[in-house]
């Protein structure tokens, strides 16, 4: 195990390892609680997820909200990062693109607590094979 050189390192280290706790709960019963997935490949996290991921992960803890949140890589929506996919309790996923900490508050506050859509919806734009018929 490497030494701890500062308290900085200490607080991350304890970040990390309360994170993995609360992941190993709450997965039990995943479908019960809100799921946020942060698109953190290469130009989510330049775009700013890293921030927008600790603010949701944060902000949900403080608020009272059960939630999952979670980090994935590239959502095919580069052109909109930072991207999220929320999924609401026995709801479909809704991605949520060009996501700031102010966009992020805002989809806790409107869509997570009052099913209220908001601005930044990513429509699906596919068709399934049974879509055809």
């Amino acid at each position: 195990m490497a030494k701890i050189k500062s308290l900085s390192e200490l607080k991350k280290m304890k970040d990390e390892l309360r994170n993995k706790v609360s992941l190993r709960e709450k997965s039990d019963h995943p479908e019960s609680l809100v799921q946020i997935k942060v698109g953190m490949a290469t130009s989510g996290i330049a775009s700013g997820a890293k921030e927008v991921y600790n603010y949701l992960a944060d902000e949900l803890e403080k608020r009272n909200i059960d939630a999952v949140v979670t980090q994935t890589g590239d959502m095919g929506y580069s052109y909109a990062e930072p991207t999220i996919e929320v999924t609401l309790p026995g709801n479909e996923p809704i991605v949520f693109g060009w996501v700031d900490v102010r966009k992020a508050d805002e989809i806790i506050e409107k869509y997570i607590r009052n099913g209220e859509l908001v601005d930044g919806i990513i429509p699906q734009n596919y068709e399934t094979i049974d879509d055809r018929k």
